[in-house]
C-alpha cells in the first residue's frame, strides 16, 4: 500500500567487475559489515601493507574542489585555499583521496588521469558533490518534496539527478538529509522530509535508493551519504550549528530512525553532525559513532566529517589544538576527514607515538577502499567521466518533465474559500504581484552547487502561456500594485521568502512574511478583489493577516526548474492540488518549536476556550494554524464507514477500512492518513502519531475503500529501559485528513 512502511528493502550494493566480481551478489547489509568480515579484493587489499603512514592518511583527506562548480565557492566557507595544480601535486605524492563540488567531468578526467598514472600507488580518486535536489535540472527542494506524501516521488527525482551527477563525474553525493526537524526557526529544514518520523524514514529510504540505482558499480549510480548523524535538527532554540540535550529515548524514538531507513536501504556512507549532543560533540562522540553505530547497529561503512567538522572541536572547548582534535575525532569512529586537513597532517605523528593504533589507521583505509571498489572505480576509474556523455545527459526534456511533475506535486493548497481556484483559462483579467511574481530570481532554492535561476522558468513566463494579456507589478510601490490590483479581475500575489532566508546558518527569530510584503497584502486584500497568495518558503512560517485569511493560499516552496510551469499548472487545473504539509503552521513564532507529536503534559486545554493554568500560550491554543498533513484538493472528499476486524489485536494484525468519497465536480488526489494515540502508558505518549498514509484518486462521484494494516510493531516506542516496548491497553486510532483534524476516530485494546 502507498505510503505504509513495508520493510524498507535492502538493495544491492553492486561492484565493479574483475576484481571485485565476487562482491556484486553481496545484499546490503554484508557489505556494509564487510570491515573484519569479508576481505577487500586481493589486489586491493595488497595495497594497504604498501602504503607509508602519509599516504593513508592521504586517504582519508578530502578536500573542496580548487577547480571549483557552479556556486561551490559561496556555499561551502572560507577554508585551505589551494589552486589546482597544488591540489594535482597532492594526487601524485597520495595526499587526497577526492574533492568535492568540482567542475564537471573535464576537471575530474585530469585529476583522475593524475592519479592512476602518475601516483605511486595509483589509487582512484573519489569525486563528491552536494547534489541536495538536483544537479542542473533542479528538484524541489527536499521539504517541498516531502509535501507530496510520495517516496517514489522522491525516489524518481533521485535517480534522475544521480544520472545527471554520474555524467558530470561525480560518485558520492551528501544527500540524502535525514535530520527530523520540529522548529521551524532552524534554516535548514529546508533539507529534509520535515516533522514526522514515517515520513522521514520512508523518504530517506527512497532517495537513498533513488541515488544508488540498480547498484553502486553501475556508471549512473552514485554513492549516497546520510546526514547529520545525530539530532542535528534538535539544536536549543533552532539556531544553526547550536547544542543538542535530548534523552536517550528521543533519540532512538525521533531522531535514529531515519537512518536506520537510510542504512536498510543501502546508503553506504553517514556523516557526523556539526553539533554536540548532551555536551560531547558528535564528531568526537565514541558512543554514537562506535557504541551504536558500528556496535548496536553494525554498520560497517564509512564515517566521513562535516566540512571542518574535526577543527570545530577546538572551538567547542572539547580539544585543545588540531592534533588534539584530529586524536579525538578518528578514534570516535569519523573515518575522513572534510576540509580541515587535521588527518593528513597529524595521523601519521599520532601513530608513530602509539595514540592512535595502527590498526584503527588501517581499518579506516580499508572503508575508503571498500567504497572506492564499490563504486567500481578500481575496475574503470573513467567510468563516470566522460565529457561527451556529460553533455547528453544534463537537463533533458525527460528530467525537465519530471522537475514540473515533481513540483506541481509538491504544492501545497491551504485554503480555497468559494472554490477561487482554479482560476478561469479565459474570460477574466489577472494581475500578478510581488516580488516572486516574475524574474529569474528565486526559484531553485538554496543548497544547489550547479543549477542556476538563470535555466529556471519563472512564473510571469508559464501564465502568460495561457493567459498573454497576465500584467505583472513586482510590488515593490504598493500604491502603483493597488492600481494594478484594481483594474484586474482577480489578483495573484507571489511574496514570502528569499532562497537566502532558508539554509545552512539561516536560522530565524521570527519565521513571519517580511512585513513589507504583509503590508502589499494587506493593501491588496483592501480593495476587495478576490485574490490568491502564493507562498514561496524554506519553513513554516507562521502567517497572520490577510495572508492567513486569503480566499485561495498555496504553499509553492522553492520548486526548482520548472518552479513557474509548476505553479501555473495548480493555477489553472491543469493538476489537482494534492500534496499535504509536512510540518506543521504554528500560530505564532513564538510558539515553536511546534509538532503535532507532541505529550499532552498534565494540563491539556480541554476543547473549546482557553481555560486558566492549562498548557497553552496567551492567546493561542496549543494547535497549530495549519497542522501537518493538512492540504486540501479539487474535490470534495468525505470519509464514512471505519471499520475494524477486531476490537481486540494479538498476535493477528489488525486490519482498518474507510470509505472516501469525493463529492466534487473535479478529479483529485487524497492523502488519506492513520493515526494512533497509546491511552496510558508506562512512558508518557505523543497525542496523535502517524503510522501510515496512502494517495488515493478519485473523479467526481467516485468512492473507494482505503484499508490499512497495524501489527504489534507499530505500536512499539522505547520503554523505560530503553529497549523496544509493547504494552497491553487502549489505542485510540484516526483515519483522518490532518493530524489534527477529527476524520473517523475510534478505539481498540491490544492484549
Amino acid at each position: 500500500m502507498d505510503g505504509q512502511d513495508r520493510g524498507i528493502s535492502r538493495r544491492a550494493w553492486l561492484a565493479g567487475a574483475g576484481a571485485a566480481l565476487a562482491w556484486s551478489a553481496s545484499p546490503a547489509r554484508a557489505l556494509l559489515s564487510l570491515v573484519g568480515e569479508r576481505p577487500l579484493p586481493a589486489t586491493v587489499e595488497a595495497l594497504i601493507p604498501r602504503m607509508t603512514l602519509a599516504e593513508k592518511a592521504g586517504q582519508l583527506n578530502l578536500l573542496a574542489a580548487a577547480w571549483a562548480g557552479g556556486a561551490a565557492t559561496s556555499l561551502n566557507p572560507a577554508g585551505a585555499a589551494s589552486s589546482f595544480d597544488t591540489q594535482l601535486h597532492m594526487v601524485r605524492r597520495g595526499e587526497l583521496t577526492g574533492v568535492f563540488n568540482g567542475n564537471g567531468a573535464e576537471m575530474a578526467r585530469r585529476m583522475q588521469t593524475e592519479a592512476v598514472r602518475r601516483s605511486r600507488l595509483k589509487i582512484p580518486l573519489l569525486f563528491a558533490a552536494d547534489v541536495i535536489h538536483g544537479l542542473r535540472t533542479v528538484f524541489p527542494v527536499p521539504l517541498a518534496e516531502a509535501a507530496s506524501f510520495d517516496p517514489d516521488l522522491a525516489r524518481r527525482t533521485a535517480r534522475a539527478a544521480a544520472v545527471e551527477a554520474a555524467a558530470s563525474g561525480i560518485d558520492w553525493t551528501f544527500a540524502p538529509m535525514v535530520d527530523i526537524a520540529r522548529d521551524a526557526r532552524w534554516g535548514r529544514g529546508v533539507e529534509g522530509s520535515g516533522e514526522d518520523v514515517l515520513l522521514g524514514r520512508l523518504m530517506a529510504a527512497a532517495r537513498v535508493e533513488g541515488f544508488q540505482g540498480s547498484g553502486l558499480a553501475a556508471p549512473d549510480a552514485v554513492a549516497a551519504c546520510a546526514k547529520h548523524f545525530v539530532a542535528y535538527g534538535a539544536g536549543e532554540a533552532g539556531l544553526d550549528y547550536n547544542s543538542v540535550d535530548v534523552s536517550e529515548r528521543t533519540l532512538r524514538d525521533i531522531y535514529f530512525p531515519p537512518f536506520q531507513a537510510a542504512f536498510a536501504a543501502g546508503a553506504p556512507t553517514v556523516m557526523a553532525s556539526f553539533n554536540d549532543l548532551s555536551g560531547i560533540p558528535a564528531t568526537g562522540n565514541p558512543w554514537l559513532l562506535d557504541t551504536v553505530l558500528r556496535q548496536e547497529w553494525g554498520f560497517g561503512g564509512l564515517v566521513v566529517s562535516d566540512y571542518t567538522g574535526d577543527e570545530e572541536l577546538i572551538a567547542h572547548g572539547f580539544a585543545k589544538d588540531g592534533r588534539d582534535a584530529a586524536r579525538l575525532a578518528f578514534l570516535a569512529g569519523v573515518d575522513m576527514s572534510m576540509q580541515s586537513g587535521l588527518y593528513l597532517k597529524y595521523l601519521p605523528d599520532l601513530v608513530e607515538k602509539g595514540e592512535v593504533p595502527l590498526a584503527r589507521l588501517d581499518e579506516a583505509v580499508r572503508r575508503v577502499l571498500a567504497l572506492k571498489v564499490a563504486l567500481g572505480l578500481f575496475d574503470d576509474p573513467f567510468r563516470r567521466i566522460d565529457p561527451a556523455r556529460e553533455k547528453t545527459r544534463i537537463r533533458t526534456p525527460q528530467t525537465l518533465a519530471l522537475a514540473r511533475e515533481a513540483g506541481a506535486r509538491s504544492i501545497v493548497m491551504l485554503r480555497n474559500e468559494g472554490d477561487l481556484l482554479p482560476l478561469p483559462r479565459s474570460g477574466k483579467t489577472i494581475a500578478l504581484i510581488g516580488p516572486f511574481a516574475g524574474g529569474g530570481h528565486d526559484l531553485i532554492g538554496p543548497w544547489n552547487v550547479y543549477g542556476t535561476d538563470r535555466e529556471a522558468v519563472d512564473l510571469v513566463t508559464a501564465v502568460r502561456e495561457t493567459l498573454p494579456g497576465a500584467t505583472l507589478d513586482d510590488g515593490s510601490d504598493v500604491a502603483r500594485a493597488v492600481a494594478t490590483a484594481r483594474a484586474a479581475d482577480i489578483v495573484v500575489l507571489a511574496i514570502g521568502e528569499t532562497q537566502t532566508m532558508s539554509g545552512e546558518a539561516q536560522s530565524r527569530t521570527e519565521i513571519t512574511v517580511p512585513a513589507e510584503q504583509q503590508a502589499l497584502v494587506e493593501a491588496i486584500a483592501a480593495t476587495g478583489k478576490p485574490y490568491v497568495v502564493l507562498l514561496r518558503t524554506g519553513r513554516a512560517l507562521a502567517l497572520t493577516g490577510a495572508v492567513a485569511k486569503a480566499p485561495a493560499l498555496l504553499v509553492t516552496w522553492f520548486l526548482g526548474s520548472q518552479d513557474g510551469p509548476a505553479i501555473a499548472d495548480i493555477l489553472f487545473g491543469a493538476v489537482s492540488p494534492s500534496a499535504r504539509l509536512p510540518v506543521s503552521f504554528p500560530r505564532a513564532s513564538g510558539q515553536v518549536p511546534y509538532y503535532y507529536a507532541h505529550r499532552s503534559t498534565g494540563r491539556p486545554n480541554p476543547p473549546g476556550a482557553l481555560q486558566p493554568y492549562k498548557a497553552h500560550f496567551r492567546g493561542h491554543p496549543n494547535s497549530a494554524l495549519f497542522p501537518f498533513g493538512h492540504g486540501l484538493t479539487y474535490g470534495k472528499m468525505v470519509y464514512s464507514d471505519l471499520r475494524l476486524s477486531s476490537p481486540t489485536m494479538g498476535d493477528t494484525p489488525l486490519t482498518i477500512r474507510a470509505t472516501v468519497t469525493n463529492n466534487g465536480r473535479m478529479t483529485a488526489t487524497e492523502v488519506v492518513q492513520l493515526y494512533i494515540h497509546d491511552v496510558v502508558a508506562s512512558v508518557t505518549q505523543p497525542v496523535r502519531v502517524m503510522k501510515a498514509f496512502t494517495r488515493v484518486t478519485l473523479a467526481p462521484g467516485a468512492r473507494q475503500e482505503v484499508t490499512f494494516t497495524l501489527t504489534r510493531a507499530d505500536l512499539s516506542f522505547t520503554g523505560r529501559d530503553l529497549k523496544p516496548t509493547t504494552e497491553p491497553g487502549a489505542f485510540r486510532l484516526w483515519i483522518a485528513p490532518s493530524a489534527e483534524a477529527e476524520g473517523l476516530a475510534g478505539m481498540f485494546t491490544l492484549a
